[in-house]
């Protein structure tokens, strides 16, 4: 792992781990107050959304060229793999482990966060990232943007996923 690799670490890491901390913390008592839940279920979807998050961030390196912080972005829009079915699955596995924290440690504050997490990146997403990835890559992200859903994953891959093909025009 190279240095911006590990830089690019800083927001998971701060939106994953640290901000839920946060919100766990008690700070008339100085201590956490966890109350665990519903543990095999957090732990499922907390497991689903990692793997989800290392898919992306190894396609985004590999296939991209890139990490998945703003100020390293990719050099190739990686449109495969988990990329075929849905424009965001980083966010999607990003708010699956937000969720299955809140459900692992019965955290109302967790699962208002991931709520919050979803709208702000929603409105990155459209207003800042997507513009910024059109004026980069034009007519190739136009168009795959035309054939992915943002959020809710297709039945089946676009591009050249699909049974081999390029993508349709």
């Amino acid at each position: 792992m190279n240095t911006k690799q590990i830089q690019a670490l800083i927001l998971p890491i701060i939106f994953l781990i640290v901000i839920p901390a946060f919100l766990l913390f008690d700070f008339q008592t100085m201590s956490f107050k966890v109350i665990f839940f519903d543990i095999p279920l957090g732990s499922l979807l907390c497991l689903a959304g990692l793997v989800v998050l290392a898919t992306t961030v190894n396609a985004l390196h590999k296939i991209g060229e890139g990490t998945i912080a703003p100020w390293d972005p990719t050099l190739n829009l990686v449109t495969s793999g988990l990329y075929a079915y849905v424009r965001n699955p980083m966010i999607g596995g990003a708010v699956l482990v937000l969720i299955g924290e809140a459900m692992f440690f019965g955290s109302d504050k967790i699962l208002i966060w991931s709520f919050l997490f979803f709208i702000l990146n929603s409105f990155y997403f459209k207003f800042i990232e997507e513009p910024a990835l059109e004026e980069r890559f034009g007519e190739e992200y136009s168009e795959y943007k035309k054939n992915v859903p943002m959020w809710v994953p297709k039945r089946k891959p676009w591009g050249k996923d699909r049974e081999g093909e390029e993508p349709k025009k």
